[in-house]
């Protein structure tokens, strides 16, 4: 296997090497072999090169297997000599799109002894997949502006929908249902008021759905969805959507399953004719960047995202195993969490509990 590391800034730098120490635990386990090339890019190393991601590190990067990625953005001091938006387009969106990782796959799982904002949850609520179509929608830079910084100043931002996008997604929906043994998939979008984009996205779902009549489905509008995640989460399976949707509810996600530290995700192309990307979601979170103390948790189930998607399935289930065991007990919480553990003892502590 062949690995690309891209760490990045903040907290990246700190919970991607405990991450590469949970790999080589795994690896010595399960007895597979890998290698891993590093990668510099980032809101830092823009400041210093004033470049985000070649081309040429683009193509790289697609021979890979795959890629462990950390943060982008750095501390709002240098923040304000990077202009808005480049990190996140130029290399995030970059990769996605041109390495066509058209699915971002978010696990929303509360483990037991891990807190959550919802009175009277239990992890038994809450245990769902989020399937967002990542290659299409609003994200894809699709506009312009016309009288620009003049009063009569017009943005579009126009969304774009195609059919083999739309139906690519929701059948990885239904195929991953079955493969983790799943009962329900649920269409969340807004047909009442996005009457074109949305339909489409409504009728090829009610098609998809045919060729799996042993899952149930269910459609919910998004707004609602927002309202059951919270209420009544435990309605909910796997949920398909929209980019601009599934962004907004997947932290949503991250939220009631503990906090953006718990919270893993996959950047596939499910075909593997490029690498796909893992990472967690919490951002380069420069506030506590360089103490010590940042959540590797989701890092950690990143790389177990990876290695089962790469086939390491025994070995994905360790570390998945081990991160539930670590966190159960508080002493393993980080400040995120309420508690006072640091990013390396919990580290140690999953390879601990892996061996």
């Amino acid at each position: 296997m062949k690995i690309a590391v891209m760490p990045g800034d903040g907290v990246g730098k700190e919970v991607v090497p405990e991450g590469l120490k949970v790999l080589k635990e795994a690896g010595r386990k399960f007895g597979f072999s890998y290698s891993t090339t590093d990668y510099p890019f980032g809101g830092e190393y823009y400041l210093e090169k004033k470049i985000t991601l070649p081309d040429s590190a683009l193509k790289e990067l697609a021979a890979h297997d795959a890629i462990l990625f950390g943060a982008v953005g750095v501390d709002p001091r240098g923040s304000a000599q990077i202009p808005q938006g480049i990190l996140e387009t130029e290399i995030l969106l970059k990769m996605r799109f041109e390495l066509d990782q058209y699915i971002n796959l978010r696990p929303t799982k509360l483990l037991p002894g891990v807190p959550t904002p919802l009175k009277n949850a239990t992890a038994r609520d809450i245990d769902m997949i989020i399937v967002r179509e990542n290659t299409e929608g609003l994200y894809c830079q699709n506009g312009g502006f016309l009288y620009k910084n003049t009063p009569h100043e017009v943005a579009n931002q126009i969304e774009v929908t195609t059919r083999h996008g739309v139906e690519r997604c929701i059948r990885f929906a239904f195929e991953h249902a079955r493969q983790m043994g799943r009962k329900k998939v649920t269409l969340v979008a807004k047909t009442n008021v996005l009457r074109y984009a949305h339909n489409l996205w409504l009728r090829a779902f009610e098609e998809v759905k045919l060729e799996y009549k042993d899952l149930a489905t269910d459609y919910h509008h998004v707004d609602a969805c927002t309202m059951y995640m919270v209420t009544k989460p435990q309605v909910y399976d796997v949920i398909v959507t929209t980019n601009m949707f599934g962004d907004i509810i997947t932290d949503l996600g991250a939220a009631i399953q503990g906090g953006m530290g718990m919270a893993a995700s996959g950047n596939i192309n499910p075909t593997k004719k490029t690498a796909s990307m893992f990472e967690p979601v919490h951002g380069s979170a420069p506030d506590i960047a360089g103490k010590g103390y940042a959540n590797p948790i989701a890092t950690f189930l990143s790389v177990a995202m990876m290695l089962d998607f790469l086939g390491q399935r025994a070995a994905a289930t360790s570390i998945q195993q081990a991160c539930q065991k670590v966190v159960a007990d508080a002493k393993n919480h980080t400040r995120d969490l309420g508690g006072t553990a640091s990013t390396s003892q919990v580290g140690d502590a999953v390879v601990a509990a892996m061996g």
